[in-house]
């Protein structure tokens, strides 16, 4: 069966043009195809793209979103779009996420809520599980692929997501959805809305819990989120109050599973809390509170002209918590507790490792726009203030000191403004041009092995994109040239002051041609980025004895991404995308420590693969309708083997996979109630064993070279079953 499964996907992907695009865009009218960007809040609009603009992009509606939200984070939401690989900590897609796309992993990946940044501003990552259950608040997604369009915080170098929440709803509604699934995964949520109050008032609230036992042992997630938002709009003026509210307490699963034990069946074990004699230590855990809250106004000069601001305010507070066995007083600048003639010189600690943020700024934007031309004129200035320090909270031998032992500062400042012109040139073709400049400062104030070590950089960037589109009935191309760049992370500081890296550089080509008609449609885009000093783990030890990234001074991404939509009869519909890609670095250089000889060896090598960069990423599905109201789907997913260093060995890698689910889908109405949705999704229905994510550190010692290989492994065969009633 799982044999002819497979065939079937892949005979679909073959005649519908290996390609999913959203369900509305088959047999759209093309006077109708930018509704989704039409429909979009002015503060978004700004940095999303209309059909003309010529940039690679994937649009995500409401309705969509709400057929696969049973309780995993946004990264497995969009893991049916083009170029995407999700993973898990837990294994089960709640809690700690991630995704890729075109193999570029979340620190590249810009990130906006509403326009507003959401990427953390020193390790510029995105963590979806401080706003457990967001996607219940969406109401549209745009993903933009390669560099994208001009956007506000950290720099796109592969791809943009921005997420809305601030659409209007005209009708009062109230909703209360609840999931159930394997390893005791719950999900509920209360939503409800006044609807649009006198033409004028509308607020919206969202309450949401999820708990989940985790797939690997005891990665536990509990998580909670609240979403409240209230909003007065006249023919003139809107205004709109935003508050997100999120709270995780996730036990780590972060050190993976060993090659070893992965290979003796050991899927699910976990190495966080072990260093406890006995038991495992029962509060290693990553705690975290984040609360978000944006005040927008928008004015309306003329139907062609419009202002936007919004103020914001990001507050994060939390830290993770672990015991650690048999470590020197010495490390936390402690005094050496003397019991009765004896010296104690080492102990069991449980220490917390603490970060208190402040993230705030304005975002703005001028836009008009008529038939013929769209000008954005827009920008964002943000301020970054954290506070990192050590906690301890218990000795097995007692604390003779302050129990706090590292406390330090760090202070980021971003501008950027921008200016982006599309022009209609002639019936068919338009004229793009997006220019931005970006100002980013840093402030360091030490690091926890490295105190002494202070941080004052400044970086100018101008990032300008170029292009052409070409539109005509239900065809539409486009070419575009972009160049972004990427200041460094804050841990790639710690390098210490002789091994500084310099910011990245990326130039990027898209080359793009789509047909929509009224059964079918396809497309394909072809991309070049090249990469000027990409910084990446190339096994180097820093001045404080720590890995660090390095700049490599060449390498690239080419790829064609292939995707399209057939609907043969009212009651079948397929789909289906593959991304084919090559991931070069063109002269690597690794290091391996020699725990004999002392020092680092050297390794050169030529032409090797980018770590974690699949060249074949690709995603199915096949609808049928069987009866009203009922819909029956199965999703594919492949993704082809990945290096977990970028050496390109065997002994290094994921082993590719394909993972296979299920879903089912049917609608009713009650006199009482205004719709009832069940949902059951069943997950990795052939209990494939695959792993999305690793990594590997390796070493000489006794003339031997140890190589050791860690995965994060995803649940087997299990299942999610929602029950939606919407009054």
């Amino acid at each position: 069966m799982k044999i002819i499964l497979v065939a079937l996907w892949l005979l679909v992907a073959a005649i519908s043009g290996f390609g999913q695009l959203p369900k509305d865009s088959v047999g759209e009218n093309p006077a109708e195809r930018d509704s989704f960007y039409s429909l979009s809040p002015v503060e978004v609009k700004a940095i999303r793209v209309t059909e003309r603009a010529p940039v690679t992009k994937t649009n995500i509606s409401k309705k969509e979103i709400e057929k696969q939200n049973l309780g995993q984070d946004i990264p497995f939401i969009l893991n049916q779009t083009p170029s995407v690989v999700a993973n898990s900590d837990a294994g089960n897609g709640v809690g700690y996420t991630g995704i890729r796309i075109r193999g570029t992993d979340a620190t590249r990946i810009n990130v906006t809520l509403n326009g507003i940044p959401y990427n953390d501003a020193e390790s510029q990552g995105t963590f979806f599980v401080d706003l457990p259950d967001f996607a219940s608040s969406v109401s549209s997604v745009q993903i933009q692929r390669g560099v994208g369009s001009s956007s506000n915080g950290a720099g796109a170098f592969g791809a943009t997501i921005n997420f809305s929440t601030n659409e209007i709803n005209r009708n009062r509604y109230a909703e209360f959805n609840n999931s159930y699934g394997s390893f005791n995964t719950w999900k509920n949520t209360l939503k409800a809305g006044t609807g649009l109050l006198r033409q004028h008032f509308t607020a919206d609230l969202r309450l949401s819990n999820v708990t989940s036992d985790g797939y690997i042992d005891r990665a536990s997630s509990r998580l909670r989120s609240l979403y409240f938002s209230a909003a007065y709009t006249d023919d003139a003026n809107t205004i709109r109050f935003n508050l997100l509210h999120g709270y995780e307490k996730t036990y780590q699963a972060w050190y993976g599973v060993s090659e070893a034990d992965l290979n003796a069946g050991n899927r699910t074990v976990n190495y966080a809390g072990t260093e406890k004699p006995g038991e495992p230590y029962e509060n290693e855990t990553d705690n975290y509170w984040q609360d978000h809250y944006q005040l927008f106004y928008t004015h309306y000069f003329s139907p062609h002209l419009t202002f936007n601001t919004a103020v914001f305010f990001t507050k994060g507070k939390g830290y993770y918590e672990e015991y650690r066995a048999d470590q020197s007083y010495e490390m936390y600048h402690l005094p050496f507790p003397v019991i009765g003639a004896d010296t104690i010189f080492t102990s069991d600690f449980i220490r917390q490792l603490w970060l208190n943020n402040n993230f705030y700024g304005d975002i703005f934007s001028l836009q008009y726009r008529t038939q013929q031309t769209e000008f954005t004129f827009g920008g964002a200035v943000t301020r970054y203030e954290g506070d990192h320090y050590g906690q301890l909270t218990w000795a097995a031998h007692g604390l003779t000191g302050p129990p706090r032992w590292y406390d330090l500062d760090a202070l980021k400042n971003d501008f950027n403004t921008y200016g982006k012109l599309l022009h209609k040139l002639s019936g068919s073709w338009n004229g793009y041009i997006d220019l931005q400049y970006r100002h980013a400062n840093y402030n360091i104030n030490g690091f926890e092995d490295n105190p002494d070590l202070l941080i004052h950089n400044n970086y100018n960037f101008f990032n300008p994109k170029l292009g052409v589109s070409y539109s005509h009935n239900n065809e539409r191309g486009y070419l575009s040239y972009s160049i972004a760049h990427k200041e460094p992370n804050r841990d790639d500081f710690e390098a210490g002051k002789n091994q500084q890296p310099t910011p990245e550089r990326l130039n990027d080509i898209e080359m793009g041609f789509e047909q929509k008609e009224s059964q079918y449609s396809w497309g394909v885009t072809l991309y070049y980025m090249k990469y000027k000093d990409q910084l990446v783990l190339t096994g180097k030890i820093n001045d404080v004895g720590a890995y660090t990234r390095t700049n490599i001074p060449d390498s690239y991404r080419l790829g064609a991404e292939l995707q399209g939509n057939v609907q043969p009869l009212n009651w079948l519909r397929t789909g289906a995308n593959i991304t084919f890609s090559e991931n070069k670095i063109k002269n690597f250089t690794e290091y391996i420590d020699d725990y004999d000889n002392g020092g680092q060896k050297i390794n050169n090598y030529s032409s090797t693969d980018i770590a974690l960069s699949p060249a074949v990423v690709g995603s199915a599905n096949i609808t049928f309708l069987p009866f009203k109201n009922s819909e029956v789907s199965l999703l594919g997913k492949y993704v082809s083997k990945q290096y977990l260093d970028n050496t390109q060995n065997e002994g290094r890698k994921l082993n590719p996979y394909y993972a296979q689910d299920v879903r089912l889908i049917y609608s009713f109405h009650k006199r009482s109630l205004m719709e009832v949705n069940i949902i059951l999704q069943m997950n990795n229905i052939f209990n494939a064993t695959y792993e999305p994510n690793g990594y590997t550190y390796n070493y000489i010692y006794g003339g031997e070279l140890s190589v050791n290989n860690y995965y994060f492994p995803m649940a087997g065969a299990n299942f999610m079953a929602g029950v939606n009633l919407k009054f």
